[in-house]
């Protein structure tokens, strides 16, 4: 049955009683910090009534903040962490745009936003229409087992993954209180996956839940005929149970084992579940009597088998030991079925405490937040992820095939969305190019441009699994060279490289040695390289004559980067003294910390500050930075005079070298801003930047000095940097 919920308090005017729920929460957990959810709580109920005057609510007697606050009561019965308390009472303001995630941030912090984005992230599932096979691409696919890839490869934090589980349930309880007609297609989203990853976290009472409720939206004739059966028989079973149960707690004081005893819920959608799978009736499903007994230890748990098979008669082939053998999940129980009293079949299932918490709450049972700390310090975050996807992946012990829905599926892959919402399996690291190549030969041919979620983007962007790709066509067949070099990043498919290589192929040589030529050229210049003798470059790569040597570029045969490689050799050996030798200038960085700029630094001898603790660091009057743990005193007394500064260990030594590079472009609003954004996403540091605007011709020059770690990551960012509108070159220039 559903699970009867404690209603939110109410004032007078019947909205919530902030202080008393509060209050609730409190006493169940005492080490949350009331303040600030009453601060999230604040802003949930202040966006949302800002939404309601300005006509920005999604849904006529829809409440983002009461759901808020029902999604905070499931994920607090689950011991989920404060932050996960105020990501699920924010989610739906953010969620229905009454809030942006970068306020969030501002106020509660990245770890918050972090979960609310990844929740955010998984409502793309919604868009699935589910239980078709459609033939995509000239391939039939199960748009169901690819929503359940899908899952697999966003979910990267388990309170993410609760998170989400909880808003469905409120949003399946209110489909299901206000009769909901569009539910169905939320009922099937909500049995198709989430029950299912209910039960793979092993959190038993939302799965049973989700199911019931779901289930009820389905077959809604089939739900009320088993709820009024239940109903009917409820006293006379009620009456049986408590007999059953005296009897038991009679037997085993007899054999002095401490012990619970109580009557079992049954849910309906397994009572359903159960008749059609053995073809039985109502009266002949024996587990809608059924008792729990918990115990003390696992020792306790074959003891008390045997008083109850000493006391009745046991089903031939109805014991499961899943103590010795637990499911994939986690769960553990001994499953019995007896001939109880009065000659009815009544099933006893028999477990420890801790593993009935394990039953009811699964991952969180053990991993219950309140020493996140530990987990964090005993395993990378890459095995944190592969341990969630472990539990999300594991085989099904259960009989009925339809909750095996997550075996077997790999994760090295990322699932995005067409324009009509269908999805999609990439290879990790696939462009809107791969993507093109991958719906139609002609449309990669063709591919002129791309949106990545409604916003144009380079065509060397990376797709990520939930993304909403369109591709951008041109009217005529026309691939890029460009596209066949690997530093460059435009493809990552062999799908979509052989398949621009057959374009470029099947045109004739002349014109092949022509582009080859200009492409190579423009690397070149890219490095500041602008006069260059051929006939070196072509003995040094063993080639017959230059124009070999362009064809083979122009084909795909020869990698343009291998060649531009040995291009900046040769010219290093004739201007060694000039900025384009790449050893000139390297830095070894052998900074331990990050933050300082040039300043020199020290560790402090008073708190011995180590890889992994929090540092600052202090500005002493000759510019030397003393490096701190954060809670140390002698940083707290220079706070006051402002001679404090944020620092960070570094993870890695790397070595970089100081570039100079020159941006020619049309002035207009926001170049600057666009070049530094993916000099920032490229993870490449700025030393100067100097900007000559001519007026008369509206253009401008934007001279900068990066540090690049290596040859073919600058070569990719000044590429990126051309894509931009507006921009006519983006070159490396060679000092003299």
């Amino acid at each position: 049955m559903v699970k009867v919920r404690q209603e939110q308090p109410l004032q007078v005017d019947g909205s919530v009683n902030i202080e008393m729920w509060l209050c609730n929460i409190g006493d169940a957990r005492p080490e949350i910090n009331l303040s600030r959810l009453r601060e999230v709580c604040d802003l949930s109920e202040q966006a949302e009534g800002k939404a309601f005057a300005t006509g920005g609510v999604w849904t006529e007697g829809h409440s983002s903040f009461r759901m808020g606050l029902a999604m905070a009561e499931i994920l607090n019965e689950l011991y989920v962490d404060e932050d996960g308390m105020v990501a699920a009472i924010i989610y739906r303001a953010v969620r229905e745009n009454q809030l942006t995630l970068n306020h969030v941030k501002k106020q509660f912090g990245a770890d918050v936003a972090r979960l609310v984005e990844g929740a955010l992230k998984m409502a793309a599932i919604s868009d699935i229409q589910f239980g078709t096979t459609k033939k995509l691409f000239g391939e039939r696919q199960d748009q169901m087992e690819q929503a359940r890839r899908m899952l697999v490869s966003l979910v990267d934090d388990v309170r993410v993954a609760l998170l989400k589980l909880a808003e469905r349930t409120c949003a399946i309880r209110n489909a299901v209180a206000s009769k909901n007609p569009g539910g169905l297609k939320l009922a099937r989203e909500v049995f198709e996956i989430y029950a299912p990853l209910a039960h793979r976290l092993g959190i038993g009472h939302l799965k049973w839940e989700l199911e019931d409720l779901s289930f009820r939206l389905r077959e809604p004739l089939s739900y009320k005929r088993i709820a009024k059966l239940l109903d009917e028989k409820r006293t006379v079973r009620q009456e049986y149970i408590a007999n059953v149960v005296s009897e038991l707690n009679r037997r085993v004081k007899q054999v002095g084992i401490d012990c619970k005893v109580d009557g079992r819920p049954k849910h309906i959608y397994s009572i359903w579940r159960k008749m059609r799978r053995k073809g039985i009736p109502f009266s002949e499903v024996y587990d809608v009597r059924a008792v729990r007994i918990l115990v003390g230890d696992e020792g306790d748990c074959y003891r008390i088998l045997g008083v109850v098979h000493n006391q009745w008669r046991n089903v031939p082939h109805e014991f499961d030991d899943y103590v010795a053998n637990p499911k994939e999940n986690g769960y553990q129980s001994l499953h019995t079925a007896v001939i109880g009293p009065e000659g009815k079949v009544l099933e006893i299932q028999i477990r420890t405490q801790e593993m009935h918490e394990e039953a009811e709450f699964g991952v969180c049972s053990h991993w219950q937040y309140k020493d996140t700390d530990d987990l964090k310090g005993s395993e990378s975050y890459e095995q944190r992820i592969a341990w969630l996807r472990q539990i999300i992946e594991g085989q099904d012990e259960e009989d009925d095939s339809e909750l095996d829905l997550f075996s077997a599926l790999s994760v090295d892959r990322i699932y995005v969305f067409t324009p009509d919402g269908d999805v999609v399996d990439m290879t990790p690291g696939a462009t809107p190019i791969d993507f093109a190549y991958r719906v139609h030969t002609e449309i990669g041919h063709k591919c002129r441009g791309a949106k990545l979620n409604g916003r144009v983007v380079p065509l060397n962007t990376a797709m990520s699994s939930g993304d909403r790709i369109e591709i951008i066509v041109g009217d005529e067949p026309e691939p890029r060279r460009e596209w066949l070099h690997e530093h460059l990043g435009y493809v990552a498919t062999s799908r979509a490289r052989t398949k621009i290589q057959g374009w470029f192929g099947r045109r004739e040589k002349e014109k092949n040695v022509e582009e080859g030529k200009k492409l190579l050229v423009e690397e070149l210049s890219h490095l500041g390289v602008e006069h260059f003798e051929f006939s070196d470059l072509v003995d040094r790569m063993d080639y017959e004559s230059p124009n070999e040597l362009f064809y083979a570029i122009a084909v795909g045969e020869l990698a343009a980067f291998d060649v531009v490689e040995e291009a900046a050799d040769l010219v290093q050996l004739d201007i060694s003294d000039h900025q384009l030798d790449l050893d000139i200038g390297a830095v070894e960085d052998k900074a331990t910390i990050k933050g300082q700029g040039d300043l020199d630094y020290e560790m402090s001898e008073c708190c011995q500050p180590v890889p992994g603790d929090l540092i600052v660091g202090v500005v002493d009057d000759a510019d030397l930075v003393h490096v701190h743990r954060h809670d140390c005193l002698q940083a707290l007394k220079a706070d006051v005079y402002g001679r404090l500064m944020s620092l960070e260990w570094k993870e890695s030594v790397e070595v970089t070298f100081p570039v100079s590079i020159e941006v020619l472009a049309y002035d207009r609003f926001g170049l600057l801003h666009d070049i530094t954004g993916i000099l920032m996403r490229e993870h490449t540091n700025v030393r100067s930047t100097t900007t000559v605007t001519d007026r008369h011709n509206n253009r401008v020059s934007i001279k900068m000095v990066i540090e690049v770690v290596q040859l073919n990551k600058l070569l990719q960012t000044l590429e990126k940097i051309k894509q931009l509108p507006n921009v006519t070159s983006a070159r490396r220039t060679v000092s003299t």
